[in-house]
């Protein structure tokens, strides 16, 4: 998709790719070892919540280019309906790291690759729901 495509569509969209891009990734990395059905799905549930996005968009922003902190923060900033168990700032935060991912998967995949590598270093050390330091 050219640029001109992409900065057509909503944040929105590209927050709905995103998610499908992260639980994609999630999935594909908990598979190994092999476990159980439901602790598969409940390690991905660890990392796909609304909270661990968050956290990861916190840890990510310094490792962006000026662009990708754009998209966050664009995605941060979008409107939408805040689902009434969520802190707003936890939901705006997870709704922008969706909208960097699929920017990204639309834009760079190369790059992306280098995020979603971050991603795993910062949840493999610090776990999926860890605040970050300068939180």
């Amino acid at each position: 998709m050219d640029p001109v495509q992409i900065r057509s569509l909503s944040l929105e969209a590209l927050a709905y790719l995103g998610d499908a891009v992260w639980e994609l990734h999630v999935r594909t990395r908990v598979l190994l070892p092999p476990r159980r059905l439901q602790r598969l799905h409940g390690d991905t549930v660890a990392c796909v919540r609304a909270s661990a996005q968050a956290t990861l968009a916190t840890r990510l922003s310094p490792h962006l280019t000026t662009a990708e902190a754009d998209w966050l923060r664009r995605g941060r900033n979008a409107g939408g309906t805040v689902p009434r168990r969520l802190d707003p700032a936890t939901y705006r935060l997870a709704t922008a790291f969706e909208a960097l991912l699929g920017y990204l998967f639309l834009a760079d995949r190369d790059r992306l690759g280098v995020i979603l590598h971050l991603c795993d270093e910062f949840q493999h050390h610090h776990g999926p729901d860890t605040p970050s330091p300068e939180a």
